[in-house]
């Protein structure tokens, strides 16, 4: 009864490896109190957890050990990752595979949808690497996913965390016109940082895409920032205010956690209390909805994100 799902990548949450990144000092920083991981319990993870196990589903919640998994899953939400597990970039501070990314798998976004309906996901979110080796960056393959897991899945929102597309407006009218309720992408860090943490990514592009989001009608957009990588507290409040003017409504606020020693080191733990502030300006900066802490992601309590 098994499905062909092996090729099908579902993230949680959180990066791949959190629950070891979590549970190690990072060389010079010392590991805070306040960083944490929870067990996954519940009837609904168990549930889910059986269905994964029978159709094979590759998923990096379950071999990653994600620390949210439980909540996320018994809150019916789950991440998609498309177009491949290797990336065309190497920002510094992702734990995804760079290379050179294989064929493109026709067949993904059926699975993707087939995925959708079998876990019961109330709310999906669907991410992906960059495809900069594509003529469409992947576009193709973002709009017939989203349009499959409507048609197969009526009664599941979407959002749709997406890349820059190197500011390619066609691109990026593709994922406009299949109409997720949301459509997110994230800014990552401050401007200073932008060129070490994200390499070929580009700071006001990223605030170009968000701004011609909005301007094309969009209901809900939304982006997200790590802190420790050495940005400044002026820095961030810069950040949130570029978002503002770009009519981002939704912004998350989380600590960075090194995913191995290639990638950049973690400089600081913010402390809970200055999370706490952070969440406080963006709220008063007019965000409709803020998610501030250290253990954020960007997907977190996403079905949240939409009222």
């Amino acid at each position: 009864m098994g499905l062909p799902f092996e090729s099908l990548n579902l993230v949680c949450i959180f990066e791949k490896k959190v629950l070891e990144i979590a549970e190690r000092e990072n060389k010079g920083v010392g590991k805070p109190k306040w960083i944490r991981v929870k067990l996954p319990t519940g009837k609904k993870y168990t549930e889910l957890r059986g269905l994964v196990d029978q159709y094979k589903l590759n998923t990096i919640c379950t071999s990653g050990s994600c620390p949210n998994i439980g909540e996320c899953w018994t809150e019916g939400t789950a991440t998609f990752m498309i177009l491949g597990n290797i990336c065309t970039r190497s920002c510094g501070f992702c734990g995804v595979k760079t290379g050179r990314p294989g064929n493109v798998d026709w067949e993904e976004p059926e699975k993707v949808a087939q995925s959708i309906k079998i876990m019961k996901i109330k709310h999906a979110v669907i991410t992906s690497v960059d495809r900069d080796d594509l003529t469409d960056m992947g576009s193709i393959i973002w709009n017939e996913t989203i349009k499959a897991v409507r048609r197969l899945n009526p009664g599941t929102t979407l959002e749709t965390l997406i890349p820059d597309f190197q500011g390619n407006k066609t691109n990026i009218d593709r994922i406009i016109e299949a109409a997720p309720e949301v459509v997110s992408h994230n800014l990552e860090t401050v401007r200073r940082l932008t060129r070490e943490v994200r390499v070929q990514a580009k700071y006001d592009q990223s605030l170009e895409v968000l701004k011609y989001l909005k301007q094309m009608g969009v209901n809900r957009t939304k982006s997200g920032v790590m802190l420790g990588l050495g940005e400044k507290e002026e820095e961030v409040y810069e950040t949130l205010h570029d978002l503002r003017k770009a009519e981002v409504e939704v912004v998350t606020i989380g600590q960075y956690l090194q995913p191995s020693k290639k990638h950049l080191p973690v400089k600081s733990f913010i402390s809970p209390q200055t999370f706490k502030q952070y969440e406080t300006v963006a709220k008063d900066l007019g965000f409709r909805h803020v998610e501030s802490g250290p253990l954020v992601r960007s997907s977190y309590k996403a079905h949240k994100h939409l009222h």
